[in-house]
């Protein structure tokens, strides 16, 4: 089982997700509901067809850090 860093945005009009480990695998909805369903269908989607063409799957690396900023 691999993990992989999703980043959600919400915009004016829903949400769009996407994996900086995995460039091009991208996804946007009306619900951040509907986005996280698609964004975990796509990364399932990206993975399988770096496979059947025999490219390397990237290893997960990106973090992210929520910071509290006061000012």
């Amino acid at each position: 089982m691999k993990k992989y860093l999703v980043i959600l945005e919400k915009a004016e009009t829903g949400y769009g997700a996407y994996v900086p480990d995995l460039p091009g695998c991208v996804a946007t909805a009306s619900t951040k509901e509907e986005v996280e369903r698609l964004i975990y269908e796509g990364i399932q989607f990206h993975i399988e067809g770096l496979e059947l063409e025999g490219l390397p799957v990237p290893t997960a690396s990106s973090e992210a850090e929520l910071m509290v900023f006061a000012y």
